[in-house]
């Protein structure tokens, strides 16, 4: 694990993608950097307030920007951006994938832009963890994979985000990030089942998760999620479905690596049985919810 940076100079800082995560971001790498350039389907002049620079579409960003992250939910959306014009410039340009997707997905994207470029894209994938409070405190870890000369610049830019860390050649961020859902969805999963438990046999939740955070069921996500836990509610914030997604990955490298996984297959069904009960656009913490709803087959 190799953590690097280097200073930027003349280096034009692009990012398309400001939803939940991607504006915090913008915001930070605007007053990290002095500007930042920016597209989106609507104005904001939030952004602009904090020294954004809006365009019209991803052609005319492309034309300016050096470098830029894409927040976008998976590939399929970053193939969208760039046939809509992000491939438009003439000078070197190096895309970070933000997104968490297939490590494989991310490195055939690479291999076809380097040959329909010439080598003038280029590509480190450096998804995060954080969610969005960390995006809004600068304090996301961004798990980079690449080039070591790219991912030294990818972390210059993203320095004033969080702690951006090279891994190793490109998609190792993205089998870390499948490694962090994974640790994500067992956690919430037990948290969410632990909850109704507790709930059924009289506990006082709040005081139950006071005490046991201070052991060794203790983590950040018990932290962040445990009002949602206890009042039941789980208004969106990191959906259900994207765990789902994110699943998918972590299967996908255990399939990669020959490892025949104990915990992932119950967790992707899991899952999968929160989205098909309609509940995927639910926070995470809907898990509390499934179980206590959940039935045994007749």
């Amino acid at each position: 694990m190799t953590e690097v940076s280097i200073p930027l100079r003349g280096v034009t800082v692009g990012v398309i993608g400001l939803g939940a995560m991607g504006a915090p971001m913008a915001r930070h790498l605007a007053r990290g950097h002095g500007s930042v350039h920016i597209t989106a389907r609507r104005p904001r002049p939030d952004l602009v307030a904090d020294g954004a620079v809006q365009h019209d579409d991803a052609a005319a960003l492309a034309a300016v920007a050096d470098v830029v992250l894409l927040m976008l939910p998976d590939l399929p959306e970053v193939e969208e951006v760039l046939a809509d014009g992000l491939l438009a410039g003439d000078r070197p340009l190096l895309l970070l994938i933000g997104s968490t997707s297939s490590a494989p997905g991310v490195r055939a994207l690479a291999e076809r832009l380097d040959r329909e470029t010439g080598g003038r894209v280029r590509v480190v994938d450096a998804p995060v963890s954080g969610g969005d409070d960390g995006a809004i405190a600068g304090t996301l870890s961004i798990m980079m994979g690449g080039a070591e000369e790219d991912c030294a610049l990818a972390a210059a830019v993203l320095a004033p985000c969080g702690t951006p860390v090279r891994l190793g050649p490109l998609g190792a961020g993205q089998v870390a990030k499948a490694c962090n859902q994974l640790v994500v969805a067992a956690t919430i999963a037990a948290l969410g089942e632990a909850t109704v438990l507790a709930d059924r046999s009289g506990i006082d939740l709040g005081t139950m998760w006071d005490l046991l955070g201070g052991g060794y069921a203790a983590s950040r996500l018990l932290d962040t999620r445990k009002e949602k836990l206890v009042t039941g509610d789980d208004a969106p914030s990191g959906m259900a479905k994207y765990l789902l997604k994110d699943l998918k990955s972590g299967a996908e490298v255990a399939a990669a690596t020959g490892t025949e996984a104990a915990l992932l297959p119950a967790l992707l069904a899991e899952f999968e049985e929160i989205v098909a009960a309609g509940l995927g656009e639910r926070d995470m913490s809907v898990t509390r919810r499934f179980v206590a709803e959940r039935r045994a087959p007749e």
